[in-house]
This record gives structure tokens, C-alpha cells and sequence, in this order.
């Protein structure tokens, strides 16, 4: 079974960089194949990854209900649609959720969805899931627990209290197995004795720091995939540091 790892945290504070620096990790350290899935609604995990969607899931749920799935079974249509989905690259692949476009009941498909993902976890030795604040999309894409939660924030009181938030919330589904690591994003300088007050205060423990880096913005403006940051970057190698020290414990 693969060793899921889920990143949360609120919009804005660096949450798919720090994904897409994960899963660079877990490539350069031969812990490989690597799924990449994004399943925030706003998708952009391709972007920092450098890859081309060719469809999502929820495209592919629609056109099961549309009835394109005339002449196969189901379950042989949405399997294929997976398949289609599916970015590759080296050491990795990517997955993207998308949402459903029009009302009604998406159970069915939902459920058959949880079948095709789960068969396509069980190829990989990690899967990297790109959360949104919430942590419903995991139930509702795979079976798998997750094993560890790395929840972002800026700092800011208000992004911590999310970050809070979604650490019990996916304890209170049942979806952590694991632990929750706070990792603070975007921080100049150390970080100040009333921010690390607050963390406290929330009764939470800071896994790691990660500074505040131009070059991620310089990478950004260009249209640059954020995952292949140089090895001089500030931001990756702070990233790095942590990933060391979290996933020591880690399979693959």
C-alpha cells in the first residue's frame, strides 16, 4: 500500500510550491514511483509540477452520468478515463480531481472513482495529495488513510487557526492515521516569540520554517515550474531539511 501524504492549508500560503517541492524530494531520493494528486478545486499542481493535463476526474465523472459510457461497462469507461488522465513524467505521475459541473447525485460515480484510484495507488510507493482547506476530497477519491499531514501557514494568526482546523478535522473523519506537522511558509527572518506564542496558544508544534525566497516569485512571474528550484534556494533547501526530519520515519 502507498504511504500517503496530504498538504492543507489555507489559500495563499505556498501550499501546491511545498507540494510540488515534496514530491521533487521523493524523486531526487529514489523514492519512486511518486502519484501527484491535486485535489484542490483550483487547480494549478501541474503548473508547479511542468505538466500538461490532458483531462481531470471530475470531466470524466460528467461524462459517465452524460451517458458516454454507452457500448462498455462503467467501471471498464471510468477505469479508461483514469488512465487518460493521468500526466506522466519522470518518477512521477499526476492526477487532478477537477469538480463536477451540474447538480445532482454524484455517488455512483464517486464510488467507482474510488475503485480506479485505488487500484492506480497501489503502482506507487508515495502519494502526494494537494488538499484544499478541507480534507473531504481524500474520503471521497481513496480509501487510503493518510500517514502524514503537513498543514502550511503563513505567519499570520489567522492562516494558523486554519492550519488548526484542518489538523482536527482530519482527525475527527478518521482520515490521519498519522501525524500533523505545521510547517510555516513565507516567514523573514526568525520567526517572532508572539507568532510562536499563538502556535502554542493553538496547541500545535511548528515541524519546521521555510524563508521567504524571491527566487520563488522570479520562477512564478516566468512561468517556471516552482518544483525544479535550484539547490541554492533558500525555500528548497529549508524544504528539504524538513522533509528530512518528518519522513525520516517514512516507507519507500
Amino acid at each position: 500500500m502507498s504511504y500517503v501524504i496530504a498538504v492543507a492549508g489555507k489559500g495563499g500560503v505556498g501550499k501546491t510550491t511545498i507540494a510540488g517541492m515534496l514530491v521533487r524530494y521523493l524523486v531526487e531520493h529514489g523514492k519512486t514511483p511518486v502519484l501527484a494528486v491535486d485535489a484542490d478545486s483550483n487547480s494549478n499542481f501541474n503548473e508547479v509540477l511542468g505538466l500538461e493535463l490532458d483531462g481531470t476526474l471530475g470531466q470524466a465523472r460528467e461524462d459517465m452520468k452524460k451517458g458516454q459510457s454507452e457500448g462498455m461497462t462503467k467501471n471498464l469507461f471510468i477505469e479508461m478515463r483514469v488512465n487518460q488522465c493521468l500526466a506522466e513524467s519522470e518518477g512521477f505521475d499526476l492526477i487532478a480531481m477537477g469538480r463536477p459541473e451540474g447538480a445532482g447525485c454524484y455517488c455512483a460515480a464517486n464510488h467507482l472513482l474510488t475503485e480506479c484510484m485505488d487500484k492506480l495507488a497501489d503502482n506507487y510507493n508515495y502519494l502526494v495529495v494537494d488538499n484544499e482547506a478541507g480534507m473531504e476530497h481524500i474520503s471521497r477519491v481513496t480509501t487510503q488513510h493518510v500517514d502524514k499531514l503537513l498543514v502550511i501557514s503563513d505567519p499570520s494568526r489567522r492562516s494558523l487557526q486554519a492550519a488548526k482546523r484542518v489538523s482536527d478535522l482530519a482527525r475527527e473523519m478518521g482520515v490521519l492515521k498519522g501525524e500533523a506537522n505545521l510547517i510555516l511558509s513565507m516567514v523573514r527572518g526568525e520567526p517572532n516569540p508572539d507568532l510562536l506564542a499563538t502556535v502554542d496558544e493553538l496547541g500545535m508544534k511548528v515541524a519546521g520554517v521555510i524563508p521567504d525566497d524571491p527566487l520563488l516569485a522570479d520562477y512564478d512571474l516566468k512561468g517556471m515550474p516552482t518544483s525544479t528550484l535550484p539547490p541554492e534556494s533558500p525555500a528548497k533547501s529549508a524544504a528539504f531539511k524538513v522533509f528530512d526530519q518528518i519522513l525520516a520515519d517514512s516507507a519507500g
